[in-house]
């Protein structure tokens, strides 16, 4: 998945984006509002981690300004306030969630676990499709009772790929979904990490196909 971390204070962006880098997700890191802006114009997200308090503004009135362009992208607010008054303004206005800060790294990851479920409809971790069964939370695939694990990169792409089964979706598409404009990225690294879920999946009625210069798609047998 590919998120989008608004927050001033580099130590914690810097943290905070390595941390999720190493569960499979591309971190871009934006410490205005206005870098913020010009990511969203420039890439999709599937989450926003947002700070209320940035140089350039509040962000929940950022966040008041989404919601009111109908841009339903889930975001989770990093507050340093412990009220309640201020927690339960930040989610009328529409926020998926809260955590406070400090917090621990766990923490957050369950949050953004558990939003970005919500947010894809789905209330279980783990997910039947085509005779093999993916837990996000434990990072793996089960065929045929044989409990198979998954890398960060592969385990996101196949959130992508199970979160709408059919759909066909292209390289760029995929590139932009699970890497950070950071990130320098080969031309057949989606290749790769399609090869990789490809054996995960052998021996289960699922198949990843591979439509030639269109892209890939996820159908049972």
């Amino acid at each position: 998945m590919r998120f989008l971390l608004v927050e001033d204070t580099d130590d914690l962006a810097a943290a905070v984006a390595s941390r999720l880098a190493m569960d499979g997700h591309g971190v871009d890191r934006a410490a205005t509002l206005k870098e913020a802006r010009e990511f969203l114009d420039s890439a999709p997200y599937d989450l926003i981690l947002l700070d209320i308090s940035l140089p350039d503004g509040d962000g929940r009135d950022f966040l008041a300004r989404e919601r009111a362009a109908r841009r339903d992208t889930p975001v989770i607010m990093m507050t340093a306030s412990a009220s309640v008054g201020d927690r339960v303004s930040t989610l009328d206005q529409g926020a998926d969630d809260y955590i406070t800060k400090p917090f621990e790294f766990a923490e957050l990851q369950a949050r953004c676990r558990a939003v970005l479920r919500r947010h894809q409809g789905v209330a279980d971790s783990r997910q039947h499709f085509a005779g093999f069964i993916f837990d996000a939370l434990a990072a793996n695939v089960t065929v045929n009772d044989e409990v198979r694990e998954l890398r960060a990169r592969e385990l996101r792409l196949l959130e992508i790929l199970l979160s709408r089964p059919g759909q066909t979706y292209s390289k760029p598409h995929l590139i932009d979904r699970l890497f950070s404009f950071d990130e320098e990225v080969s031309d057949n690294a989606i290749e790769v990490y399609v090869g990789r879920l490809r054996r995960k999946l052998d021996g289960s009625g699922a198949r990843l196909e591979t439509l030639r210069g269109v892209g890939y798609r996820l159908i049972p047998e």
